[in-house]
């Protein structure tokens, strides 16, 4: 099989699909590799690393999308690329359709057979694809939110773990799976005051295991929301309904009633945000005011340590790439219902479920949609 990996567009986007060591294994198992000229460059993985792994090097994206048979990526396709793809290609990326309806749309059109990393599953239900992300985005939430919490950032003056003598910043994080637990992580290794709210009494008492009475652990109610949320100085929103638009947890009014100078931070935004003041931002203007509380949420978050996220997101996505590759996306997909499961769109329809009933399109089960 050609696998094609072209650079990713999307504004300060340094991650790539493969790294060197991982088109190395490709070549291994017989495929090919063609890679955008400078896809790696902004993390350290030049043109000549890659040539040395045995990739070719192509000079525009346009080249990589007519060649390839299969596209590995990092973020969700823009536009352009969307125009670029073609009836049975696989792409195999990031994609967060439900809250997006003209990539759905454009992914439809193209015919291209659509593989979500977010919702490949593992056989405990994990979404192991997108939990090397989830720490990532997890860990830099605390450390993004501290520097919000500075005065010139528009915060309110905190020093997120206070100063002997002087209180701690109180940090609410709603959702304790995976980015959930990694924020607690950082923001109790910071020393600040940390909840966690979450509706798994069993991802509670696990949290209170690990963490014992340094974390407080709270069952997640609108009236706990409320309660903890208003007196937060950092709230860190990691809600996920795999595949599935986020719920809006903290309403408008509820923002409202925070402290002046609070920060929210929305990892859920990639999946619409679970603020109801949230809209996505860039590493270019990362924050925005609301009601005097500043906003982080920015869309693509591991893309500001692109280095370490691109090798964690590689590590966890080799497998199944080479899988694809090895037997054919059809065969990859019948003989593994977890990688079934990454399954978004196909040969022009939308093969999951929680992506059809987000945009009111018709749903079709991936076997059918394959021909099966």
């Amino acid at each position: 099989m050609l696998v094609g990996v072209p650079k990713e567009i999307k504004a300060h986007e340094y991650r790539v699909g493969l790294t060197p060591s991982s088109v190395r294994e490709l070549l291994h198992h017989g495929h090919q590799v063609v890679v955008e000229t400078n896809a790696g460059a902004g993390i350290g993985f030049d043109d000549a690393a890659y040539r040395a792994a045995g990739a070719s090097i192509a000079p525009n994206a346009k080249d990589i999308f007519a060649k390839a048979d299969m596209v590995v990526k990092v973020k969700e396709p823009q536009a352009s690329e969307c125009a670029m793809l073609r009836e049975g290609q696989v792409l195999f990326t990031y994609l967060h359709l439900a809250p997006d309806l003209p990539q759905t749309q454009g992914l439809v059109k193209s015919g291209c057979v659509a593989i979500a990393y977010e919702t490949v599953t593992d056989r405990h239900g994990r979404l192991p694809l997108l939990a090397p992300m989830s720490e990532v985005a997890g860990r830099m939430s605390v450390q993004v939110g501290a520097h919000c919490l500075e005065k010139y950032q528009g915060g309110s003056g905190m020093l997120l773990g206070g100063v002997p003598g002087v209180a701690a910043a109180k940090v609410v994080i709603i959702g304790g799976g995976v980015s959930g637990t990694n924020a607690a992580r950082m923001a109790m290794g910071m020393e600040a005051h940390v909840t966690v709210l979450d509706k798994s009494l069993a991802q509670l008492a696990d949290l209170d295991m690990r963490f014992g009475g340094q974390l407080n652990t709270i069952y997640s109610t609108v009236d706990a929301i409320e309660q903890h949320v208003a007196g937060a100085d950092l709230v860190i929103g990691a809600v996920l309904v795999p595949g599935a638009a986020a719920p809006k947890l903290v309403s408008e009014e509820l923002v409202k009633k925070m402290r002046p100078g609070s920060v929210l931070v929305d990892i859920a935004i990639d999946q619409g945000g679970c603020f109801a003041t949230s809209h996505a931002t860039t590493h270019d203007k990362p924050t925005y005011m609301v009601h005097g509380v500043v906003h982080y949420c920015v869309a693509n978050m591991p893309g500001a340590v692109a280095r370490t996220s691109t090798m964690a997101l590689n590590n966890a996505t080799l497998p199944f790439t080479l899988a694809l590759a090895d037997k054919g996306h059809k065969k990859a997909l019948v003989e593994d219902p977890h990688l079934m499961n990454g399954l978004n769109v196909a040969h022009g329809q939308v093969t999951y479920k929680a992506v059809a009933e987000a945009h009111g399109m018709k749903y079709m089960a991936p076997q059918q949609a394959l021909g099966l």
